[in-house]
């Protein structure tokens, strides 16, 4: 009896041990994503605390990337992975330039590294950001807002019938339902503030109804 209880116990001790070690093994990651973040200089370029510091539009312009304090709230763990083993230009212009083109040469990281960055990236999140459960949707009245109420798309490349169509002068919203939370573009909508208080695109609070931005939201959510 005393040998079957010890089988039984040890069983439990490896069962119990594997959950911490899958917990230990997560944070691990997301230390490490730390430590890399800051020994390959990604701080030069990247704000990873907030809130947001920039007062005037020169202390915007002088930024050469951007900030990442709220990435958790905003990215989706799977598109953050692939893109930073595979970084590929979400700008079709070089940040805050409207005449040179962005050559992606953003530093690739291997798997692990993407996995382990990926994972300290996630850590990092805004309490501006609610979680409404806000579901993409390519809905009637998101596209109305996004192509004849605001022309978003003069600003936003996006896709149209396999071909890219739109501005360039801002992030580009093909793929953006694999790359942004739902959620965070609704709060980034409604209260662009808490995110850039010095920015260049247009403050719609006061112009479009809260169901319309959770419409526009959903529908920008959608876009792939």
């Amino acid at each position: 009896m005393k040998g079957k209880m010890t089988i039984v116990l040890s069983a439990a001790a490896v069962f119990f041990a594997s959950l911490i070690g899958y917990n230990h093994t997560a944070h691990a990651g997301a230390q490490e994503g730390k430590r890399l973040f800051e020994t390959e200089k990604c701080v030069s370029c990247h704000q990873i605390q907030g809130p947001a510091r920039e007062k005037t539009i020169q202390d915007q312009l002088a930024k050469k990337g951007p900030e990442l304090w709220y990435a958790g709230s905003k990215f989706k763990r799977d598109f953050l992975v692939k893109w930073l083993s595979d970084p590929r230009p979400i700008r079709p212009l070089e940040y805050y330039s409207l005449t040179k083109k962005n050559t992606g040469n953003h530093p690739r990281l291997t798997s692990g590294q993407a996995a382990d960055m990926t994972e300290f990236l996630m850590t990092l999140k805004s309490s501006d950001v609610k979680a409404l459960g806000i579901q993409p949707a390519d809905n009637p009245r998101g596209r109305v807002v996004f192509i004849k109420k605001q022309s978003c798309y003069g600003c936003h490349e996006v896709i149209v019938r396999g071909n890219a169509a739109g501005g360039l002068s801002g992030p580009s919203f093909a793929g953006a339902g694999k790359r942004l939370q739902t959620d965070w573009i609704y709060a980034y909508l409604s209260n662009p503030k808490a995110f850039k208080p010095v920015k260049d695109m247009p403050d719609y609070t006061g112009y479009i109804k809260d169901d319309e931005m959770k419409d526009l939201a959903a529908y920008v959510g959608s876009l792939n």
